[in-house]
């Protein structure tokens, strides 16, 4: 019998709509954060950093404040652990409107709950999680969600086995009990099923094509379709 409802969060239950100039930005508010200047700090975050963080088929997440450590001293910039928590906390905030929570996400969450199925999330993100969840809170998700789980926690990215079990942990349900809804079929859709999760692919932000990627037990093309999953895996 389905208990729980699991989530993505990027171009799930929010759409991630990043652009060069945003990289500049946060960067550049991060710099001013801690009263220092580094004109070099973008170029050398994309040709050596930013090819390492998006590596095709990962599942290793990379330690992003050790790996701004890294950037901020090739500028010569000792960074202390309070100067480094300011700096990605500006940077973070500065890439804030590339976050858009999608309308009924909130609507979503509330009718699972109403209909007493727990709800959680299994995302991969670098950022440190005290800034992920902070994201949650302001969002006005937190207070929907029964788990939450970040790759930057686990130090695992989807499809390993790793992050989804976390989850499943906090939650108390067998991977049986448990509908898992990502917009990517490797990642979300095959790393899910591979656990015995029934699988949810959503299309309202973006339709997902991978050669390995996994076959779907439902397609959402709107975030209520995940309702009516959820309630047709209950009655069976």
């Amino acid at each position: 019998m389905l208990r729980a409802v699991l989530f993505d969060w990027g171009d799930t239950l929010m759409q991630w709509t990043f652009d060069p100039e945003l990289l500049v930005a946060g960067h550049r508010a991060g710099l001013e954060a801690i009263g220092r200047d580094d004109d070099g700090i973008t170029g050398r975050f994309r040709e050596t950093y930013l090819p390492m963080m998006f590596a095709p088929g990962a599942v290793e997440e990379v330690e992003y404040p050790g790996l701004v450590r890294s950037l901020l001293a090739e500028g010569g910039i000792d960074a202390t652990d309070d100067e480094l928590d300011r700096f990605l906390d500006a940077e973070h905030r500065a890439w804030g409107e590339a976050r858009q929570l999608a309308s009924t996400t909130h609507a979503l969450l509330d009718a699972l709950r109403a209909d007493a199925l727990l709800t959680g999330l299994v995302s991969n993100a670098f950022d440190p999680p005290w800034l992920l969840h902070r994201d949650l809170e302001e969002l006005g998700v937190a207070e929907r969600l029964d788990a939450a789980v970040f790759s930057s926690e686990v130090g695992r990215r989807k499809p390993d086995p790793a992050i989804f079990l976390r989850a499943l942990e906090l939650l108390d349900v067998r991977p049986e009990e448990a509908l898992f809804v990502g917009d990517r079929l490797y990642e979300d859709v095959r790393g899910a099923a591979a656990l015995g999760m029934a699988t949810v692919q959503a299309l309202w932000f973006r339709a997902d094509e991978h050669p390995d990627g996994g076959d779907p037990d439902f397609q959402a093309f709107t975030q209520m379709d995940v309702l009516n999953a959820a309630r047709r895996l209950r009655e069976r």
